[in-house]
């Protein structure tokens, strides 16, 4: 039996590890304008791991900084708010499923698109002026419900698998055909279980279908640079198909090819750096 109920994700999502309180928090801060600096970075300097590995993050070559620094409150002073936000977000979250080994599951190309996808929306929302660094944390985040699957339910995501390999199809129609459930909708379980905001949630569940009121907004961001990263083979995963582009999500973002290809040089320029400081 291979198909999976909304009450089997649901019992799946309560057995996987918590994120940390101070990483919903920094997420929930997004969408808080008043959000204290200060007292964002306190929590953060007390949860040890992860405040030594933002640091690695923001001390890498991958930010150039001219010199080291070692506080959170230094990183923000530096990099800025956003930035080190997201770098929490990024190193937690990819700690909660780092030690995955399930069904011959490749979490390497599982992670390289990941940050390709994070990469990608962060310059197109610079483009369009949305913010950026929130934008890569969606984008990093929008497969997340293909990692409950894979750790939860690791047999019937096998035999999901096996029927996209039999039928050369894309991940989310296998996962319909055999488990009756996709990974968008189980990652916006997800979403919703660990309280992410709204506009994660929708960047989420939509990134394969956006939707009206996501044009021009970080959940069609997120559709368009997941398939510019699968375009690109940055996953470099053997089976990969390039999905379908929403024309509308397209257009809403009002692009002219050269800009695009500049993009192009700039995300080869720094994803392979960013794939080693994110998951070792």
């Amino acid at each position: 039996m291979t198909r999976l109920s909304p009450d089997d994700i649901a019992k799946g999502i309560r057995h996987l590890p918590s994120l940390p309180i101070v990483v919903l928090d920094v997420l929930k801060s997004f969408e808080q304008p008043e959000a204290s600096v200060g007292e964002l970075a306190d929590k953060v300097a007390r949860d040890q791991a992860l405040a030594a590995k933002t640091l690695r993050i923001a001390n890498s070559s991958f930010y150039g900084l001219s010199r080291k620094v070692t506080t959170i409150q230094q990183a923000i002073t530096i990099l800025g708010f956003d930035s080190v936000r997201a770098l929490i977000a990024a190193a937690a979250v990819t700690d909660v499923f780092s030690s995955g080994r399930q069904g011959g599951f490749d979490f390497k190309a599982f992670w390289r698109h990941a940050i390709g996808t994070g990469l990608w929306a962060k310059m197109l929302a610079r483009q369009l002026k949305l913010n950026q660094d929130y934008a890569f944390v969606c984008g990093l985040l929008h497969d997340i419900g293909r990692l409950v699957l894979v750790t939860r339910f690791p047999e019937q995501y096998a035999a999901a698998m096996r029927y996209r390999t039999q039928k050369d199809c894309y991940v989310i129609e296998a996962e319909r055909a055999v488990l009756e459930m996709d990974h968008a909708a189980v990652g916006r379980a997800l979403a919703d279980y660990w309280k992410f905001p709204v506009i994660m949630q929708k960047a989420i569940a939509d990134h394969h279908e956006p939707q009206g009121e996501d044009l021009r907004d970080v959940p069609a961001v997120v559709h368009i640079a997941e398939a510019t990263v699968h375009a690109l083979d940055m996953a470099q995963d053997d089976d990969d198909l390039v999905p379908v582009v929403s024309e509308d999500a397209w257009k809403s973002l009002g692009l002219e090819a050269c800009e695009f290809r500049g993009m192009c040089r700039d995300a080869e320029a720094e994803f392979e750096e960013a794939c080693q400081i994110l998951v070792v």
